[in-house]
């Protein structure tokens, strides 16, 4: 049974993905997390005396938690009944990014999806605050949801990469088991000025090539000198069902959810994306 957390803030965005999250694992047997977590800007008195912690939460606040999970869980069951899905809720005062590390730990969580963006919205906006501080902190992958973005079949998932570093299988095996979910299409794409790949990227292609034979997939390249615009256009132009990215250091993630990239490049999420932590990308040994 897959375990996977949907971080609410009981915004429109926030439903949408967990809309979708529910019907990308319809087939699949998952024990949900709803998780919402609140940072009250004010403290009764004995919390400020050193009183206990459950002493600091307003109990409006902690009523509107509640009530929120509560309908949540009960628009959940009415509108995408499941006899695979299983629900827990969580209600935390916290902050969303240390809340998300102590409950994967503590449950063994498998995945998060959540909105791209949060309650605000803003449509320059590639992710909200929230989404990048988790896509930064998550020891798990991420599945990130653009909002308004309605489920849909995946038939091809993209996977950019410059082949500069060797992949883990270990990391590698999430692609695979996603493929095999939707019994999707791979496309490796590939973006360069030129085609010409040098001696070790050519080997990682091979090792990589290797490890996706069993896999329904292809190794594509596309010219262009910023790789988020080439993605975008090549995604627009194929109608891609998935981004699968690498969330290692100077990735192509990496430089995405760098604000002055996103600002420089106008790049707007417009498929949701899953983005694999570096942790699962441990090199590969040497024999």
């Amino acid at each position: 049974m897959k375990k996977v957390l949907l971080p609410t803030d009981f915004s429109t965005n926030a439903w949408n993905a967990i809309a979708y999250a529910v019907n990308y694992f319809q087939n699949e047997k998952c024990l949900f997390y709803i998780l919402h977590t609140y940072t009250p800007t004010f403290y009764r008195v004995d919390y400020m005396m050193g009183g206990p912690v459950n002493s600091a939460i307003p109990d409006k606040g902690v009523e509107t938690a509640q009530k929120g999970l509560e309908k949540t869980l009960r628009d959940i069951r009415k509108h995408y009944p499941n006899k695979n899905h299983q629900f827990k809720t969580i209600s935390s005062f916290n902050i969303l990014t240390d809340e998300i590390e102590e409950v994967t730990a503590r449950e063994g969580l498998d995945i998060i999806a959540m909105g791209t963006q949060g309650a605000t919205g803003a449509k320059e906006i590639f992710l909200g605050t929230n989404t990048v501080h988790v896509i930064k902190k998550a020891k798990i992958p991420v599945l990130a949801i653009p909002n308004g973005y309605a489920f849909k079949e995946i038939d091809t998932i993209v996977f950019p990469t410059d082949y500069t570093r060797p992949y883990d299988p270990e990391a590698l095996s999430f692609l695979a088991e996603i493929c095999k979910w939707h019994k999707a299409k791979l496309i490796v794409l590939n973006v360069k000025e030129d085609f010409v790949l040098n001696e070790q990227q050519n080997a990682h292609k091979k090792a990589l090539g290797a490890f996706l034979q069993p896999m329904d997939h292809s190794f594509e390249q596309v010219k262009g000198e910023l790789m988020p615009n080439a993605i975008h256009e090549y995604v627009e132009k194929h109608r891609i069902g998935l981004l699968a990215i690498m969330n290692r250091k100077h990735s192509f993630l990496h430089r995405l959810i760098n604000k002055s990239t996103i600002d420089s490049i106008g790049y707007h999420s417009r498929i949701p994306f899953v983005a694999i932590p570096e942790s699962w990308e441990e090199p590969l040994k040497k024999t």
